[in-house]
């Protein structure tokens, strides 16, 4: 059949509205109609959604005519964010209402209410729109082969967001669920931003899908413009945060000048203090503009949403919680302060502006230190070159695994054969061997060598149909409360006197507080009054001074797409080339790091060494990110003292690190690249670190996704305390009785993997060793060591003994520099 046969009921709806199909859409359509699965790649706002959700639509229709009642469910709609669910399924209802009107379609997350849900398990509707977690659950239910048998595609948007998580793993799991229960499953994947697409789709579709699938790159013409918000005096030094409230008064005429705009922070407590600089600066901005964070009630966040896609805010100061699809049509402007610390987030975000095919999409990169600015320059050059970071799926999840086996329990029961070939389906298990798969089944049965005794670790039984399922309603009960891979530290409700609810903040900030305390949340100054039941009230404060709450979690490193661009960028300053208006920005900056030091470039590793009252400074620029700088920093200092025994103090940001010593210590090693060799690398990093400390945090997730520790019961939830003593007891527990426990392997290989990315440390001690190495010693701190200072100075000083002796060092500086 050709695409245009295969796609006449489309491109008939289409026409009705005006539009005609792109090219790409018609490719989508003719391969759904042969039956492949496949990835769609396109600009956001290019129409992937109605790409393959017309294509499914019109086929669907071929095989069931449109009749009076309803269809079973057809079609189930992974997303990532409750929110892009709510939009996705307005979306996809439109097609529907005048195509199929007696068809049905749902929606079901975390946030469905109990009568809905208990109306679709009554009858699914024909197309289900739903969440990885959600999807999850439904396998857990007695009958959910029965249920689900019926399913014939599947759609995971922003496919880019999962695929590099445990939630990605965890959606693969399902799909090899779902394509057992009907083997011609056809899956799709959207996405926007991702740079290894054929390796996304593989993982998507499984090892080996039959027939092939169909990669669709949807190549229209879109305008995208990446520019800088450049500050009028940069300076010759920089370090972080440095120009971010100066910064005020532009961004605030930007918005001035603008339609509706999104400001995007990395952070949440950013998010935060940037919302009070736009109110300060226009307190007549009151209720036209508005925060968007993921602590915020859900209740906020649905208004600030709706007043985005009615164009009656004028701005929006937000997080990644509006990072992916929602439809935002009125928003002309996207302002991302700081850096986005990747190729592809600085796209995604673009995207949220100029949301419609035809229209442009604009970001202004809005930098906090002077760095920031080259980083803006070299983010649109790798923009405009392609370089968009790939992401990788982890390998073999064991948690996941272990939390999955009881879901199939839960969900009709397994044999352990057909769930084993059933999972190495997957591409993340596709080479889990056998033994790893029959001690994860084992674990889940008798709760490995050291919880044989207790009962509740006992969570499938092995009948003698051999099949195993779950007998106890308080361990079914328990799991599905834990269904689901998204840790993160015990959160407690903010609450007003009264009990209206402001949304959730972590127990760790709440704990600092004392009564009377005031903190900035949800664009309100408040007071602490007390805690009670897990839950912090508060009231409206009277002062207006107050701190900004902190969130747990790791800080985003540069990826290395970005790394590279701003080796390129500084290679143009090295050369003199000051073409871009960033750069030229810069110029007084580059030229001072020039005159003090060197440029760091593609081809040469940057090695500077200074001397002050504290000791012996050594300062290393591999532009390889903050994660990797810190296993990298560790490392060499434990090379260094294994020559010579001494102690370093540490400092890193994402384009170098800092050691420093009291007591002298020979650069040699350094100079000469022998601390570089790659030779027992990973024994040489677990002896640098405090490995088993590392390994216990960790572990403490895994404990959560793998079901050993619970969260507690809806009212009744557990502080992060008590969920930190219980993980750290299995911890000891496993290590002391019970050492072949393959949990404690995920937990030191997923510290290995994620918190210090050996790989990529492997990588860059490769290229490292490949540089021309240019040692620079320094009379005074560089532009580029001055921020690696400033980093070790936060943990020691007030902010006001910061500021003076920065002001010191600066001074003597300028002095020396006019003598």
């Amino acid at each position: 059949m050709s695409a245009n046969e295969a796609g006449a009921r489309a491109a008939a709806w289409m026409a009705g509205r005006g539009w005609q199909p792109f090219a790409f859409q018609q490719e989508v359509w003719q391969a759904v109609d042969q039956g492949r699965s496949g990835m769609l790649h396109a600009t956001t706002g290019s129409g992937k959604t109605y790409a393959v959700w017309l294509g499914m639509l019109d086929a669907l229709l071929r095989r069931h005519p449109h009749g009076r009642g309803a269809e079973p469910l057809r079609v189930v709609w992974l997303t990532p964010m409750r929110a892009l669910a709510s939009d996705t399924t307005k979306a996809l209802a439109e097609p529907l209402r005048e195509l199929a009107p007696n068809w049905t379609i749902g929606l079901r997350t975390g946030d469905t209410p109990s009568a809905e849900r208990a109306r679709q398990d009554r009858r699914m509707p024909t197309v289900l729109v739903t969440t990885p977690e959600s999807l999850t659950l439904m396998l857990t239910r007695e009958h959910a082969r029965e249920e689900l048998s019926g399913v014939e595609y599947v759609v995971i948007d922003e496919w880019h967001e999962l695929i590099g998580s445990k939630r990605g793993v965890q959606a693969q799991l399902a799909l090899a669920r779902l394509r057992g229960f009907h083997p011609g499953l056809v899956t799709w994947g959207l996405s926007a931003t991702l740079g290894n697409l054929e390796d996304a789709m593989h993982v998507l579709c499984g090892p080996q899908p039959d027939p092939a699938p169909r990669l669709v790159r949807g190549r229209i013409d879109k305008t995208l413009v990446i520019d800088t918000l450049i500050p009028p005096d940069p300076g010759k030094y920089s370090w972080a945060g440095h120009l971010g409230v100066r910064m005020q008064m532009p961004v605030v005429e930007e918005i001035d000048r603008s339609g509706t705009t999104l400001v995007f922070t990395n952070v949440r407590s950013q998010a935060e203090v940037w919302y009070q600089l736009l109110l300060e600066a226009r307190p007549e901005w009151a209720g036209h503009i508005a925060l968007h964070h993921g602590s915020l009630d859900k209740a906020t966040r649905e208004w600030v949403e709706n007043g985005l896609k009615e164009g009656t805010l004028r701005a929006v100061v937000a997080t990644s919680s509006l990072d992916l699809g929602v439809d935002f049509l009125p928003v002309e402007r996207v302002l991302q302060v700081g850096s986005a610390k990747g190729v592809a987030r600085m796209m995604q975000r673009a995207g949220r502006s100029g949301h419609a095919p035809g229209r442009p999409s604009r970001v202004t990169l809005v930098p906090t230190n002077t760095m920031e600015i080259i980083e803006a320059a070299a983010a649109r050059w790798a923009a405009r070159s392609g370089r968009v970071e790939k992401r990788t799926p982890p390998e073999r999840p064991l948690d996941v695994l272990v939390q999955h086996v009881v879901t199939v329990a839960l969900g009709g029961g397994f044999r352990a054969d057909e769930l084993f070939a059933e999972v190495t389906s997957a591409w993340s298990y596709r080479k889990l061997t056998r033994a790893e798969f029959d001690w994860v089944v084992a674990f889940c049965e008798r709760g490995g060598e050291s919880l044989g005794a207790y009962p509740e670790y006992h969570r499938i039984v092995r009948g003698e149909d051999a099949i195993y399922r779950v007998q106890d309603s308080g361990v079914a009960r328990r799991h599905r409360l834990g269904v689901g891979t998204i840790v993160s530290d015990a959160a407690m409700q903010v609450k007003y006197l009264t009990g209206a609810h402001i949304g959730t903040m972590e127990e760790g900030f709440i704990a600092r507080l004392k009564p009377g305390d005031h903190f900035f949340f949800a664009g309100k100054l408040l007071e602490f009054v007390r805690v009670r039941d897990m839950a912090a009230y508060v009231r409206k404060a009277t002062k207006n001074k107050g701190t900004v709450p902190t969130w747990m979690g790791s800080k985003m490193a540069l990826s290395t797409e970005l790394s590279d661009a701003v080796l390129e960028m500084m290679q143009s300053a090295a050369q003199g080339d000051f073409l871009e208006p960033e750069l030229e920005a810069a110029r007084p900056m580059l030229l001072t790091q020039q005159r003090l030091s060197k440029i760091p470039t593609p081809h040469t590793l940057l090695v500077e060494a200074y001397q002050s009252r504290e000791g012996q400074h050594l300062y290393i620029y591999p532009f390889a990110g903050r994660n990797v700088h810190l296993g990298l920093a560790s490392l060499l200092a434990w090379r260094l003292a294994r020559e010579a025994p001494n102690t370093f103090s540490i400092s890193i940001n994402d384009y170098g690190f800092e050691l420093v010593s009291a007591a002298p210590f020979d650069v040699e090693p350094v100079t000469s690249q022998r601390v570089f060799s790659g030779t027992d690398l990973l024994h040489d990093v677990l002896a640098s670190l405090n490995s088993t400390e590392l390994a216990q945090r960790r572990f403490r997730e895994i404990a959560r996704v793998a079901g050993l520790i619970s969260t507690g019961y809806p009212g009744q939830p557990k502080s992060t305390r008590q969920l930190q003593a219980s993980s750290a007891l299995f911890f000891e527990v496993f290590r002391k009785y019970d050492a072949g426990n393959l949990l404690l392997n995920q937990a030191e290989n997923e510290v290995l993997s994620q918190e210090l990315e050996i790989s990529r440390l492997g990588e860059t001690l490769r290229r490292m060793r490949a540089k021309q190495l240019v040692f620079a010693p320094l009379r005074h701190p560089s532009p580029m060591s001055l921020p690696l200072m400033v980093e070790r100075f936060r943990e020691k000083l007030t902010t006001e003994s910061l500021a003076t002796r920065l002001e010191r060092i600066l001074r003597d500086m300028e002095a020396d520099d006019a003598a």
